[in-house]
């Protein structure tokens, strides 16, 4: 299981970038490097709060992720994080990309959270957020949760 969904991962990522590409051009528009472990940072630390608004406030349109139970758009999400039971966590091992008005991060994750009554797994796990700048401001646009819910 957890190999199709890398495999899936890798997919959407690789789909997603090069319709990017095929997008008609526009100005250039000068963006500045932002960084992406800091807004990965923000959004955790955001997470505990597990306030609705603060959600529909990163959450962009078209905002989609990917859990071991399967997709999610920003309304089931919402709803996901509204049920999340974040105790302390660690991350780590960050690797950003950047293009344009695109951020891509992946991180690690150890945490104590227990997401629609499930406990995950308290061992590092591999995650992927994608940001985009919308306006000022950084949305979370994409998601992929690759820690296998307990059974």
């Amino acid at each position: 299981m957890k190999e199709f969904l890398l495999n899936l991962i890798a997919i959407s990522v690789v789909l997603f970038i090069s319709n990017c590409s095929k997008l008609p051009k526009q100005p250039v528009k000068e963006i500045q490097s932002v960084d992406g472990e800091k807004l990965v940072r923000q959004l955790w630390s955001d997470f505990k709060r597990n306030n609705r608004e603060v959600f529909e406030n990163w959450i962009a349109d078209g905002f989609q992720s990917i859990h071991e139970d399967g997709a999610r758009g920003g309304e089931e999400e919402i709803k996901l994080l509204m049920n999340l039971n974040l105790g302390e966590y660690t991350l780590d091992n960050f690797k950003t990309t950047q293009n344009r008005n695109v951020v891509i991060v992946t991180y690690t994750v150890s945490a104590l959270e227990t997401i629609e009554g499930k406990v995950l797994p308290t061992a590092p796990a591999e995650r992927l957020s994608v940001f985009k700048k919308i306006d000022n401001d950084w949305k979370w646009i994409a998601h992929a949760n690759l820690n296998p819910m307990n059974k």
